[in-house]
């Protein structure tokens, strides 16, 4: 049985802002901590070619020393549906 990310405890939040052209975007996550690099490659290994704002996505964070930390093992978060 898959565990719910949720319950694991993985922070998620929303892409606000992209730029195609350098392959990055920025999360602003929804715990209010501060907001996370995503770059494409990342989004690769989750099995995507774009990253697009408004995606929403849970995800591990990366210390990368004196830069922003950086989004990791993402995991895009499936739509609910609404009824």
């Amino acid at each position: 049985m898959r565990a719910n990310i949720r319950e694991v405890g993985m922070p998620s939040g929303t892409v606000k802002y992209v730029n195609a052209d350098r392959g990055f975007g920025i999360i602003s996550r929804d715990d209010k901590q501060p907001k996370v690099f995503l770059h494409i490659s990342e989004v690769n290994k989750a099995g995507l070619d774009t990253i697009e704002k408004g995606q929403r996505w849970h995800f591990d964070v990366e210390d990368r020393g004196g830069s922003s930390p950086a989004a990791v093992n993402l995991r895009l978060e499936e739509p609910t549906a609404k009824y």
